[in-house]
């Protein structure tokens, strides 16, 4: 196996230093035309709910620890609850007048828990901002409704309604050109390395050595003679002429 000389790519690396910058150039405006003229935007709207148990709380009673603790037992249930196609989607979807299919409207939902909270985050992505805003809404308060109705309790309540979202959450024009600058400085130290493993000329002392298993003895250095530089330069030829003429 042909070892691999790290000073030798370097300096290959070097001498091609303009494919290099060329080819990272070139790839930052694909990502900036990629970026601003073909990805479409999606814009994300977020619904803050609670859990926590409320019912019987008006007679001034405090929240004791076993509400807390019924309320983090039933998070991850509420969780996957929020997806339900019976009990959630399908009402959303005809609650909005909505032409979206059940599965898209899964897709688009995301839902997180805060660490060491019993607060729920609902996301809605989609391409309209209106639209994502109110499906995150609607889903939270048709949830709302079901968890009364099928666990005759209320610890689930909005803390945040969801806002029209201002900007697209899948575009950032600086992170993108960034990505595909480096997409393109992996791809020029892998067309490099591979020139350099293909190629087998000879460029000095070493490389015969390194080739033929012996040492070198003596080298020949290359001069330029008035030849070569006439043969080069096109350097005019001078012609000798008589001049006395011909004799008798």
């Amino acid at each position: 196996m042909e070892e691999i000389d790290l000073k030798e790519i370097f300096r290959v690396i070097w001498e091609q230093k303009a494919t290099v910058i060329l080819l990272v150039a070139i790839f930052m405006v694909i990502g900036f035309i990629y970026s601003s003229f073909i990805l479409v935007p999606v814009y994300t709207a977020t619904t803050k709910l609670l859990l926590i148990q409320t019912a019987g709380q008006e007679d001034g009673k405090a929240i004791t620890s076993s509400d807390v603790t019924l309320s983090n037992n039933l998070l991850e249930t509420y969780k996957n609850l929020l997806k339900s196609n019976d009990l959630v989607i399908r009402p959303v979807i005809s609650n909005l007048g909505l032409d979206d299919s059940e599965g898209s409207i899964i897709k688009s939902i995301s839902i997180t828990s805060q660490t060491n909270t019993q607060i729920i985050n609902l996301s809605v992505k989609n391409t309209n901002p209106e639209k994502a805003a109110q499906i995150a809404n609607e889903i939270a308060k048709v949830f709302i409704q079901v968890e009364k109705d099928l666990y005759k309790l209320d610890n689930v309540h909005i803390t945040d309604y969801a806002e029209v979202p201002k900007g697209p959450s899948n575009i950032n024009h600086t992170r993108d050109i960034i990505i595909f600058g480096a997409v393109g400085f992996v791809l020029a130290m892998a067309y490099i390395f591979v020139v350099y493993m293909l190629d087998n000329s000879v460029k000095s002392q070493e490389d015969v050595e390194k080739n033929i298993k012996v040492p070198v003895l003596a080298n020949i250095p290359i001069y330029e003679t008035e030849e070569n530089v006439g043969a080069k330069g096109k350097k005019k030829k001078t012609q000798k002429k008589s001049k006395g003429g011909n004799r008798k």
